[in-house]
């Protein structure tokens, strides 16, 4: 469809502050302003929006595809169609694939393999190290050139400071954000699940705060030394938030995630065992879910991303200590966030900056994150009266791996739109 116009609902616009019911025209896969003979005589393809909220497309800038190497958990096709699912219009691929994403015939086979399927928005995060070793930088350079909005180890902390440091300072040159798995290894250690009552009660090794913590301080440290710009991934407790805060006051060039799961449950959600629940960093206390809402709602916290970690069942059907860490959440991610809205403790504009117009600013992605006219049509249409069930059935990823089968939901996606093209 080359020219679209989408009716009545209720567009929410974190560029220029607008959440108000108006009608928006599409044209050549650009938002543009109405022609005025537009308005009376529409000969377009018509969208009814009525009763619906149009944000801008979400994007989930921390996602894992595990393409290529580990098609048996996850594919390009199967991670898009969950992604469209839960109204997604971008997603970023973390490099922990086999072969690493760590130089440019990796990157290429990510970019070709999306734009064969033709379906949302590919955007390949590049390693930091070469094979996520934490050794030898990657080429970033090369990176860059093929198509690489940002750079990550995720899944490994860069444990070297000293290659942290030129990680950062390479990153800069190339104006690619680092984004961090910050944490101590070693506090670390075999931990399983947070460090706490529950850990002591189930009798298995906990991952104290302090491991995450302690990592994002150097990290954001290193950064405001080099006068460089750090992404802090996935932050789960309340000293991290508290880290972070103080560092936007002191002027450190520095943004950060947070997961719907982090806002959503506690340790206590494992107390039955359930290995659909371990992920890393580990779910926290009440206190620390608290935090992590507060934090959402002022500011210091500037992204919700899913983390979006297939597993087979096979691998997660074990002990706690034997299974891998990680959960799926592209199609839960809007919902939950949701709740946050019903519960009153952020606003639909809140839910459009973190999910879609600061993911674009962080990664440079220019020309989306907003509906204003001159940006890209990548929608996102949501019905947030619907309630719903998530099933297993449900589920369009290739893993089933969610702690969040068999809940009620209350808002979802209805329509998709990527470049001017409904999904």
């Amino acid at each position: 469809m080359d020219k679209i116009l989408i009716k009545n609902g209720i567009v929410v616009d974190p560029l220029t502050k607008t959440e108000v019911k108006r009608d928006i025209y599409i044209e050549g896969g650009i938002i543009k302003d109405i022609p005025r003979k537009q308005k009376n005589n529409c000969e377009d393809n018509i969208i009814d929006a009525e009763g619906s909220i149009i944000f801008p497309g979400l994007i989930d800038m921390h996602v894992h595809l595990r393409e290529p190497g580990f098609e048996y958990k996850e594919t390009i096709k199967s991670g898009m169609e969950a992604a469209i699912a839960g109204g997604f219009t971008s997603i970023c691929c973390m490099p922990n694939t086999d072969p690493v994403n760590d130089s440019k015939p990796v990157t290429a086979f990510l970019l070709d393999k999306a734009k064969r399927l033709n379906l949302i928005n590919l955007f390949p995060i590049g390693a930091i190290s070469k094979g996520l070793k934490g050794n030898s930088l990657a080429d970033i350079g090369e990176l860059k050139e093929s198509g690489a909005v940002g750079l990550s180890d995720d899944g490994n902390p860069v444990e070297d400071a000293a290659l942290m440091g030129r990680a950062l300072l390479y990153a800069r040159t190339f104006d690619l954000p680092i984004i961090s798995h910050s944490e101590d290894l070693k506090l670390r250690g075999k931990g399983v699940i947070n460090e706490g009552i529950v850990s002591e009660r189930l009798g298995v090794v906990g991952i104290p705060a302090i491991a995450e913590e302690i990592g994002v301080a150097r990290d954001i440290m290193l950064a405001g030394y080099y006068g460089a710009k750090i992404h802090i991934a996935h932050v789960s407790t309340r000293g991290s938030v508290d880290i972070i805060r103080r560092a936007k006051r002191n002027g450190i060039n520095v943004t950060c995630e947070t997961c719907p799961h982090y806002f959503s449950l506690t340790e206590k959600s494992l107390l039955d065992y359930n290995t659909d629940a371990k992920i890393n960093p580990p779910l926290r206390t009440g206190k620390d879910v608290e935090a992590i809402i507060e934090a959402l709602n002022d500011g210091t916290i500037d992204a919700i991303a899913s983390d979006h970690a297939p597993h087979s069942k096979d691998e997660k059907d074990t002990t706690l200590d034997a299974a891998p860490f990680g959960i799926i959440g592209l199609q839960t991610s809007l919902p939950l966030t949701l709740r946050l809205f019903y519960d009153k403790r952020i606003s639909l504009m809140r839910i459009a900056e973190l999910m879609s117009f600061n993911p674009a600013n962080i990664l440079n992605l220019s020309k989306r994150g907003s509906l204003k006219s001159g940006y890209i049509a990548d929608i996102t249409i949501a019905d947030i009266r619907k309630e719903w069930k998530f099933t297993g059935s449900s589920i369009k990823s290739l893993s089933k791996n969610s702690p969040f089968i068999g809940e009620k939901f209350k808002g979802i996606a209805s329509a998709v739109m990527v470049q001017g093209k409904i999904l």
